[in-house]
């Protein structure tokens, strides 16, 4: 099973100059996630360090459901929630290859409904949407404002109360839908800000996927399963698991995290939505593949996915310094990190005292349900870390980059 995560073979003159982690150190690791689980506060969760193409680290903790007892391994399948965004992206990358999408194309050619969209002007008084104003946006979003969400549309829970009302009250989630469905209704909703002058997280892949539809013709999960997902290999990686040979293999939060189980439900009860921006489910060597993918510029097993300069596209900062592109309290990238199409990337060491660990060009992207992956170029490394747990996952994740990073020699 771990010989097949061996993907590439680096010149072993530059491997010998890349630090190999400490054997001692990695188990710091092992006794941060033992003691997570052994206190209750996780359920469990698989970790994963690759250099060079092939594992250094690999271990699971814990159980996949602690209500079955069924121990945690690496074949358990994890909701990847916001993970799932790097991939909608590689997806749509593909296309911009193919000359059949650009990321200067308005929003509107592939879904007409967004001509007429509206940008809302936060009413006096902050949430009487009497007196909300609708204003027309100054120019036309964009592809690129979807991949690096920059298109003013957000999610339910993030953003003044005027537009989380607005949400709310737009009944996205009612009844069953796909893809086109859901774009309709959000094309209903105003804009939480105009085009591309903020960094606001959202739906905004979820609507990318659907433009990936129009295009095609097909699904979301038809054409990534057919670009994608079985070239790559990737078995496990999919949108909907079959209830009799796949479903006792997903990872569950354990009872008292209820947001996470609220959220689970309502994913679990719309299998026929595609999201994106938050719907698919993978392994631990799944996704490992994947992100050996992203350190190895677009191409995997000797086969190219993305062009060179595709992927350079996606993995370059489109919202730093002279984008016009503003960030608040929710910018979850981070500090220290930009953003390219669909994933964040290091460009600086950051403000904090003391400095976050990592390599400037790190590329990295999480999810509110505790999934977190890296890859890191300059120690030619991917490190994975699957769990389900949003009530932990804050304190989980800064923890654990630090513990990888200190086992490579990173004081």
């Amino acid at each position: 099973m771990i010989a097949c995560l061996v993907a590439v073979t680096i010149d072993t003159t530059r491997a010998s100059d890349i630090p190999a982690p400490s054997p001692d150190k990695l188990e710091h690791i092992t006794a941060f996630f033992n003691n997570e689980v052994g206190t209750g506060r996780i359920p469990g969760a698989v970790i994963l360090i690759q250099q060079h193409g092939k594992p250094v680290y690999l271990k699971s903790f814990g159980f996949r459901d602690v209500t079955a007892k069924a121990p945690m391994t690496p074949d358990t399948i994890f909701a990847l929630h916001s993970m799932t965004k790097p991939i909608t992206n590689v997806a749509a990358m593909m296309l911009v290859d193919e000359g059949r999408l650009s990321p200067q194309d308005p929003l509107s050619r592939y879904i007409p409904a967004f001509a007429d969209v509206k940008v809302g002007i936060e009413p006096d008084g902050g949430n009487d949407l009497s007196k909300l104003e609708l204003v027309p946006p100054i120019r036309p979003v964009t592809i690129e404002d979807l991949m690096r969400h920059t298109s003013g549309i957000t999610y339910e829970y993030i953003g003044a109360d005027w537009i989380q009302k607005l949400y709310h009250e737009g009944h996205l989630f009612d009844g069953p839908f796909d893809n086109k469905q859901f774009v309709a209704r959000l094309a209903k909703l105003p804009l939480s800000r105009q085009p591309g002058t903020l960094w606001r997280y959202g739906h905004s892949t979820d609507v990318l996927g659907r433009v990936i539809e129009v295009i095609t013709g097909k699904t979301l999960y038809q054409f990534e399963k057919e670009r994608i997902f079985d070239p790559m290999q990737l078995k496990d990686t999919k949108f909907v698991l079959d209830p009799e040979t796949e479903r006792t293999r997903l990872a569950e939060p354990l009872p008292s995290d209820t947001i996470l189980i609220d959220g689970e439900r309502d994913r679990r009860a719309h299998p026929e939505w595609e999201s994106g921006g938050g719907g698919l489910l993978s392994t631990i060597l799944n996704y490992a593949r994947f992100a050996q993918l992203l350190l190895n510029g677009g191409e995997l097993d000797g086969k190219r996915y993305l062009s060179p300069a595709a992927f350079k596209t996606m993995t370059t900062d489109h919202i730093g310094p002279g984008s016009g592109v503003g960030r608040d309290y929710w910018y979850f990238p981070g500090d220290g990190f930009g953003y390219g199409y669909g994933i964040a990337v290091r460009t600086d060491p950051g403000i904090a005292k003391p400095l976050p660990p990592g390599s400037i060009g790190e590329l990295k992207w999480d999810s509110g349900s505790g999934t977190y992956f890296g890859v890191d170029p300059k120690l030619d490394m991917i490190y994975i870390m699957l769990e389900q747990t949003q009530t932990e996952r804050q304190r989980i994740t800064p923890a654990f980059r630090k513990l990888v990073y200190d086992a490579f020699g990173a004081d």
